[in-house]
């Protein structure tokens, strides 16, 4: 989940700053630092009668081992989200993160982290060490469900995993090459184990259906009856090329789908080295991880303002990576036409219906404004799967 913590404020800093922009009034709205950012958080905290985390966390680890005793709690969250990460650090100067969340539920956030578990014990060289491990409580990924009242958390434990090397916010053609031959790697070492893991109840239709049922008993939670009915069309649309497509027959791994420079780093040639931050994780098709890998690669480098458009997907340096990804783990034309509904599917699950309750205020309210005027609208016109079919030199 997080890095040691020698490198981890680096990275909160530099992934969390927002950069001053003022090319829309929705964006000069937004907080233009991370200090700011604290402290529109804790203003909003304070109106909203504070959830007291220490004693949440407290708890959770009374039920995991009360004989060591807690020293200090220190919050090291992004704030980005609404989930908090939090340093522990007890009496004997040892440490380790916790992660307390709201996002989701409690039990798909427990069988993500079961899911992640076994991935993490099977894979093989030299992805054996790559995922940040949850602790254990007999020998099972241990989790903690807190309620009381209206207030209802649930918590994870890790150990601080290693951090190497950060990719360059800007990566070379070399650079992307070698990403693309990693990643095509890391699916091939998840495909081969994929039987031994543990099933998941999350389908990509299940999560659509979910938003259409959303929609037909409250459309005013999506806006106007304009976005609501552009939020539908959408869905059907991914319904319907999910069957076009044949998207029921792709091979189901493990995909991450949040990768960026900030919850990855590598070793030498681009080789993956660790990856944190489990929060959108899901078995579903490898064509999952693929919009965020655009971003990574993008000519643009990475943006600490972000926005989710489409255009990275089309961008000559992404077909440079998804040629080197081909070469190791060959995609089909189909799954290169799923691509645009995997990125719709993105935006309607995570921006849309579950935006609100995953991004931190400001930044939720942003991203959905710009799916409604940006995102969807784009999905259709400026998706080109023939363009990266030709470029692949797949029949």
């Amino acid at each position: 989940m997080l890095p040691a913590e020698k490198n981890y404020k680096h990275i909160i800093l530099e992934t969390t700053l927002v950069k001053k922009r003022t090319t829309t009034r929705r964006d000069s709205k937004l907080p233009q630092s991370l200090e700011e950012i604290k402290e529109r958080t804790i203003q909003r905290q304070t109106k909203k009668n504070m959830i007291d985390f220490s004693e949440i966390i407290h708890k959770a680890w009374e039920g995991y081992d009360p004989s060591r005793k807690i020293a200090h709690i220190n919050d090291i969250s992004a704030l980005v989200s609404t989930n908090r990460v939090v340093r522990i650090t007890f009496e004997d100067d040892d440490f380790v993160i916790a992660k307390v969340s709201s996002f989701g539920s409690y039990e798909s956030f427990k069988e993500d982290h079961r899911i992640i578990h076994a991935l993490g014990n099977n894979l093989l060289y030299p992805f054996e060490n790559l995922l940040a491990k949850s602790l254990l409580k007999n020998n099972r990924v241990y989790t903690y469900h807190y309620k009381k009242g209206d207030i209802d958390m649930w918590v994870v434990f890790y150990n601080p995993t290693r951090v190497m090397q950060r990719m360059p916010k800007r990566l070379d053609d070399n650079e992307i090459k070698s990403l693309g031959r990693q990643l095509g790697k890391f699916h091939l070492a998840c495909s081969r184990i994929r039987n031994v893991l543990p099933k998941s109840s999350k389908t990509l239709r299940t999560d659509i259906n979910t938003l259409l049922d959303q929609i037909h008993t409250n459309e005013k939670k999506f806006g106007n009856r304009m976005q609501a009915d552009l939020v539908k069309y959408h869905c059907e649309q991914f319904l319907k090329n999910r069957l076009k497509y044949n998207a029921g027959s792709f091979e189901t791994i493990p995909v991450f789908i949040d990768w960026n420079i900030g919850n990855f780093s590598v070793i030498n040639k681009q080789e993956l080295f660790s990856r944190w931050d489990y929060d959108w994780f899901r078995m579903s098709s490898r064509i999952l991880d693929f919009y965020f890998f655009s971003r990574v690669v993008r000519n643009d480098g990475d943006q600490t303002a972000f926005s989710y458009t489409i255009g990275p997907l089309m961008e000559d340096r992404f077909l440079l990576f998804l040629g080197e990804y081909h070469k190791v783990n060959p995609l089909s034309a189909d799954e290169i036409r799923f691509m645009k509904e995997a990125y719709r599917f993105f935006i309607l699950n995570y921006v849309i219906k579950d935006g609100n309750y995953f991004f931190s205020e400001q930044y939720a309210k942003k991203l959905r404004a710009e799916a409604f005027d940006l995102y969807l609208p784009s999905t259709d016109r400026d998706f080109d799967a023939e363009k990266i079919i030709k470029y692949l030199k797949i029949k």
